[in-house]
């Protein structure tokens, strides 16, 4: 065998285990919209957690959609994180109208902290809920959505309970790229293999973190994540290192709008793409390469290729775009937004070195006004 040929038939096995892996795994994943929701004597006290900063646009559709919940026991409080606009002032106008809803107001960061993660801290340490669930102030939720929750995670004895939200996009660039994002992110995380206690991987969802309090404070809360740009990935492995977690499929239950545009997206994504990477400076150039390689040459060897190198090339081709155009089951969009997925995942590389690049350069990174140094962040390995 040619060496050519070998390339092209190792890049074709590649992308058939990645269609096997991702589009059956996908599969195997529950949907929120249909767990089951049994109406027992008593429910569980739940706080509904959420940090606000400069949300105003966001906040007036989203948190009345947590406050009309059916859950007959919930509680609900909003941290506004030093909100510079109408974002405090709209939610206690909400917490007038509603005694579900609690606001605290947060003048002042300290040393140590990414404002939103000091923020939740600070709401989950008001909380009096056996369960607690962290969630952003732009998610919109369906009435039933948290009891069939609850009902689920005690159901399965589970600590953690995370949902992925169907995620609206603007555009087709825009879907293109959340289309790549939403592979990527199956790719690298895994979610089906989280309830497997003999499989790393773990995983959370800033839209719909549900865990157990009692096992929550065991593991030290928000404490260790103080630092954390990905702070919701990382209570998923703190929820999974305490106890048993679970991944589920939020679309027709939960959704938010995630950005406006793809320049928002990729500035948006460039204050914690490199701290998946754990800043890891290697990872980020091994994986444009592996992009290049993989995903790009392929689609280009196609108009260079003959024989039986042309067929491998086209076979890596044909499992790539289908892992691409069945994706939209994860987290919505449009299906044929998969046939561009080369392109989507050049563009979610360049937000990865661009992550890398700007975190370098200016010493940090700034998220919502504040700027957080480099060394410091790298300290909070979790």
């Amino acid at each position: 065998m040619s060496p050519s040929l070998a390339a092209a038939a190792l890049i074709l096995l590649f992308w058939l285990l990645i269609a096997q892996e991702v589009m059956r795994g996908n599969r195997r994943l529950k949907r929120l919209a249909t767990l089951a929701a049994p109406n027992p004597t008593a429910w569980p006290r739940v706080s509904v957690v959420l940090a606000a900063r400069n949300e105003t646009e966001a906040i007036g559709a989203a948190v009345p959609t947590i406050l009309a919940l059916d859950y007959p026991d919930l509680e609900v409080i909003a941290v506004n994180d030093r909100s510079e606009d109408d974002t405090g002032a709209q939610l206690d106008r909400l917490a007038a109208a509603n005694p579900r809803l609690q606001v605290e107001h947060v003048r002042t960061l300290p040393d140590g902290w990414i404002g939103k993660n000091h923020a939740l801290h600070l709401g989950a340490a008001r909380a009096t809920g056996e369960w607690i669930l962290f969630t952003d102030a732009d998610v919109h939720f369906q009435p039933e959505v948290l009891r069939r929750a609850v009902a689920h995670a005690r159901a399965q004895s589970l600590d953690h309970l995370a949902a992925v939200p169907r995620l609206s996009e603007h555009g087709h660039w825009l879907g293109i790229c959340v289309n790549a994002f939403s592979v990527a992110f199956t790719v690298g995380l895994r979610p089906w293999r989280i309830p497997d206690p003999r499989s790393p991987a773990h995983g959370g969802v800033g839209a719909f973190n549900l865990v157990r309090a009692s096992t929550y404070r065991k593991m030290g809360g928000h404490e260790p994540l103080r630092l954390r740009p990905d702070d919701d990935i990382k209570l998923g492995k703190l929820m999974k290192a305490g106890g048993f977690s679970e991944f589920v499929l939020g679309a027709g239950a939960i959704s938010v709008s995630w950005y406006a545009t793809l320049g928002e997206m990729i500035r948006g994504l460039t204050k914690n793409a490199y701290a998946g990477a754990d800043y890891r400076f290697w990872v980020p150039p091994l994986g444009v390469l592996a992009v290049l390689l993989l995903c790009l040459w392929p689609v280009m060897a196609l108009f260079v290729a003959t024989g039986p190198v042309w067929w491998c090339y086209a076979g890596a081709v044909a499992f790539m775009l289908a892992v691409g155009c069945d994706q939209p089951r994860f987290a919505g969009g449009r299906w044929w937004h998969g046939l561009f997925l080369p392109l989507g995942l050049a563009v979610f590389s360049y937000i990865l070195l661009r992550s890398m690049a700007v975190t370098h350069w200016t010493g940090g990174v700034t998220w919502r006004g504040t700027f957080y140094r480099l060394r410091e962040l790298k300290r909070n390995r979790v």
